[in-house]
């Protein structure tokens, strides 16, 4: 079951548009993601990569080592390898090291990733197609990463943190594992669950190493690279597009410009800083300000020259950390990357970027929204049907679906729209005798039209009201369902946990997921487990 995703309320005027393909915001793109497009984009990449050996062969000796301690790793060890070939191409997501993956989306994102390679395979065989997972370690905003919802309980890391996430410590989290286990359900797949975070959490000594083993079991029949670019010698690769930043501020005026013209329906998602790199270090991440000259590390007591700085770059590229409006170059630049695969809100701000990747001549990529799920039971679906609804329409407000939900099973009719249109013919015949007389009687007669039009529908809105008190059982019934599908009146993707599901089914319904959906089939579904 799917509908188009600009018929949910859950997604903005600016995906809904993007998706439309709207004209005014084509400027804000380089390719659609049509699979046709993709044979343009592997051309441009390939001549903007023709002399780029150099850089595969520091990116495959990079995920080699990020590889030594994971464990079968045949597939993703291949697909690193393949990327030394001139014949190779990533298509690539990233994501939070949320603990334990975050929300469901996580899955979604990965599952769109993999199967947009496996697409492109089919129709470019003398290509090679890596998924890649960005590990977005080197944010500093630990409290968005902290938690993860399963059922209606949410478990959290509580800890100190600074600095990039990927780099902290898994201390503690021993103890949080203590607590999952008293809430996690008895199911035949529940000791799985408690095994995988073990395996991440408590057999690896930082987040970024226990994130890339928890994704590597759930898709390392796959073939995903998990990449963390807070690594040197990738860094290295980068310095001419750092250096550009630190004198120029090329970013700044780049995006500067694209937003003075941005279109004033859509929101402005992240406004650009006048330098766009933090200065990172294992005990913190900090802002790079100019400032007569002086480079200062907002914060902190440090301060460099113009010259200095630039020294500090060359020796010490590691300490540079691109942030929400540079990343997305520093990733084009590393990667032999397609297509950058996205949520809404990253979708956002990409378009923001245009202008920008031009100025460096850097290719951007095709941008695809990543894939949207609902998953329902099939005995969830069985009470949808018994209840007299479809499953889309519980994907309204609970006013909303009550509303429709009363018309449809009241034995009374709720509708005054009759009563309505007989007072406007009645007062159309005073209208008429209202413009043989004086305005005053004209005015008149209009406020009281008005006034019998309004007490009516005060009188549909009391009969309404009266209506859903006498139906409240089966209204209940309805927003119970819906609470259970739409945790928090959100997404489900957005709220639940994979571990949730994977308790109940094990790798079965990540499997269901990557069979039920397309990436390149740009509508919300409904997966019925």
């Amino acid at each position: 079951m799917q509908q188009p995703y600009q018929s949910i309320r859950h997604f903005s005027d600016l995906m809904s548009d993007f998706l439309d393909e709207k004209e005014h915001l084509k400027p804000l793109y380089h390719r659609f993601p049509h699979s046709k497009n993709f044979e343009d984009q592997i051309v441009e990449k390939k001549t903007e990569w023709k002399d780029a050996q150099n850089k595969r062969d520091v990116l495959s000796k990079v995920l080699e080592k990020q590889y030594q301690t994971i464990e079968d790793k045949k597939l993703s060890f291949e697909n690193i390898k393949l990327l030394q070939d001139p014949n190779t191409f990533t298509i690539t997501t990233g994501h939070q090291l949320n603990l334990f993956t975050g929300p469901l989306y996580f899955l979604y994102k990965i599952i769109s990733t993999i199967n947009l390679c496996k697409k492109l395979k089919q129709l470019h065989p003398t290509c090679n197609f890596v998924p890649i997972y960005w590990m977005a370690t080197e944010d500093h905003d630990f409290e968005e990463i902290q938690f993860f919802n399963y059922a209606d309980k949410k478990v959290v890391y509580n800890r100190e943190a600074t600095g990039g996430v990927g780099r902290l410590s898994t201390q503690g989290l021993d103890d949080v594992l203590s607590v999952f286990k008293n809430i996690l359900g008895k199911h035949d797949n529940a000791l799985e669950v408690i095994r995988l975070f073990k395996k991440g959490y408590l057999e690896n000594e930082n987040l970024a190493d226990a994130t890339r083993a928890i994704a590597h079991e759930l898709f390392k029949n796959d073939g995903l690279v998990v990449l963390d670019a807070d690594d040197a010698s990738l860094k290295s690769i980068a310095t001419p597009y750092f250096k550009d930043e630190l004198i120029s501020q090329a970013s700044f005026h780049a995006v500067k410009n694209t937003l003075e013209e941005w279109p004033e329906q859509y929101k402005i998602q992240v406004n650009p800083r006048e330098i766009n790199l933090f200065y990172l270090t294992d005990d913190y991440r900090k802002r790079i300000i100019e400032k007569d000259g002086t480079y200062l590390i907002d914060e902190t007591e440090l301060s460099f020259s113009k010259d200095e700085i630039l020294e500090e770059l060359k020796k010490h590229p590691e300490r540079f950390s691109p942030n929400v409006i540079m990343r997305p170059l520093y990733q084009e630049i590393i990667l032999p990357n397609l297509c950058y695969i996205g949520g809404g809100g990253e979708m956002a701000y990409w378009l923001e970027l245009k202008n920008y990747f031009d100025s460096q001549k850097v290719t951007f990529p095709i941008l695809l929204l990543r894939n949207s799920a609902l998953l329902a039971t099939s005995k969830q679906l069985q009470k949808v049907e018994k209840l007299g609804l479809s499953i889309w329409d519980l994907f309204q407000l609970d006013h909303e679906l009550t509303t429709q939900l009363t018309h449809q099973i009241s034995d009374i009719k709720i509708d005054f729209t009759p009563q309505k249109l007989h007072l406007k013919k009645q007062f159309a015949e005073l209208h008429e005798l209202a413009l043989k007389t004086d305005p005053s009687f004209e005015n008149a007669v209009s406020a009281q039209e008005r006034k019998q039009i309004k007490g009516l529908e005060k009188l549909e809105k009391r009969l309404l009201k009266a209506q859903k008190r006498k139906l409240k059982h089966h209204l209940d019934r309805a927003l119970l369902l819906k609470k259970e599908l739409f945790p928090n009146d959100s997404l489900q993707e957005r709220q639940t946990n994979f571990s949730y599901f994977y308790q109940e089914y094990g790798t079965e319904f990540i499997e269901i997921i990557k069979e039920s959906l397309d990436p390149l089939d740009l509508r919300f579904t409904v997966i019925e487990l």
